[in-house]
């Protein structure tokens, strides 16, 4: 893999291609050991734990849009707070998101996103 740049950098990259819900690029920036928690849902390790998580969540999405607030670097450790919006047949649900990463050697070691789940649920339940 090419040098990503900055951690801030890598984690953009990240996002931009987990908006397009392109894994195989998403996944070449983060670390054989990562280690990423998908709030309140639970933790996986590596690439394969990543795909296996989000892969099934993002099944439904039509489109994604990651709206990103704040972004944040201090050395290895970036915070972004987000607007997850997912677009569904019947329409667009949203989940206010911060994720804080580790970026060591171009790719992301740590990954936890924090978010409500019953706000997630609630719009996919009403959404059918």
């Amino acid at each position: 893999m090419a040098d990503a740049g900055s951690p801030l950098d890598v984690v953009r990259a990240v996002m931009t291609a987990m908006e397009r819900m392109d894994y195989d690029t998403a996944l070449q920036h983060v670390a054989d050991d990562l280690e990423y928690t998908n709030g309140p849902l639970g933790t996986v390790s590596g690439p394969a734990g990543v795909r296996s998580m989000l892969e099934p969540f993002f099944a439904p999405m039509l489109e994604n849009r990651f709206i990103v607030h704040r972004a944040i670097a201090d050395g290895p450790v970036v915070v972004m707070e987000r607007l997850d919006r997912h677009r569904l047949s019947s329409g667009w649900i949203e989940l206010p998101v911060t994720g804080v990463f580790e970026v060591h050697a171009g790719r992301i070691s740590v990954w936890h996103d924090y978010f409500d789940a019953a706000t997630i649920q609630n719009q996919m339940a009403a959404a059918g």
